[in-house]
């Protein structure tokens, strides 16, 4: 019996949704935030049971906080829909948040084979680690791709952020707030065949993606 709700963020990753969708385990509700999709992405997630919110503002921020406005359930999980991870992997990190052990728990990327993870995503990644670990007293070591913590938690942390620095912003509030924050090494798998990243598939889209997590940072800095 699902306990959770999935939030799955997704722009065309309908080959990906095939075979990720059967391989969710049991615990968990799939919400598939459709974010301008232009093949059959909702199609698919719909026969293959996962609820379905549209969202035409563009983003990752944009669908994420869709995919929450639909769930339901006590705890909340987000997870790339592009089948580079492991839906197995989510399950360590509800238990770490059902146990009481961390208000979330965040996945820590670790590649199966050299070139899955781009070199200039990675040195987006750890520049803005550095920064949160300096100013913030971050203790994780990457960018929350895969997360779960309660429902409620979250909604309290009020993120506002629509774009690619929702996770930053997620982050910074998180570890501003006191909140206990496990990490467990999850494996990072090639995107599925016939998607393509919007962030590390180009270092346009990683440079786009890091003015997002420096503004919010920025932001940040003077909220505090």
């Amino acid at each position: 019996m699902a306990i959770c709700d999935l939030v799955l963020p997704c722009r065309d990753e309908a080959p990906a949704l095939e075979a990720l969708l059967p391989r969710i385990p049991a615990e968990f509700a799939v919400i598939v935030a459709d974010n301008g999709s232009t093949d059959d992405t909702a199609t698919v997630a719909r026969r293959l049971g996962a609820r379905v919110v549209t969202e035409h503002q563009p983003g990752y921020g944009a669908a994420v906080a869709a995919g929450i406005g639909a769930a339901t359930a006590e705890y909340l999980a987000v997870m790339d829909g592009d089948g580079s991870f492991d839906p197995d992997d989510l399950l360590p990190l509800l238990a770490e948040v059902t146990a009481g052990r961390a208000e979330m728990a965040v996945g820590r990327r670790r590649p199966v084979r050299r070139g899955v993870w781009p070199w200039h995503a990675r040195l987006g990644n750890r520049l803005v680690l550095a920064w949160l670990r300096r100013r913030a007293a971050l203790t994780v070591h990457d960018i929350a791709p895969i997360r779960v913590c309660r429902l409620a938690d979250l909604e309290g942390l009020r993120v506002t952020d629509r774009r690619f620095g929702y996770p930053v912003e997620l982050l910074q509030k998180a570890t501003r707030a006191g909140w206990r924050i496990a990490e467990h090494d999850v494996a990072y798998h090639p995107r599925a065949e016939g998607t393509r990243s919007k962030v590390s598939g180009s270092v346009r889209g990683t440079v786009r993606a890091a003015r997002d997590f420096a503004r919010v940072l920025s932001e940040g800095e003077r909220a505090a």
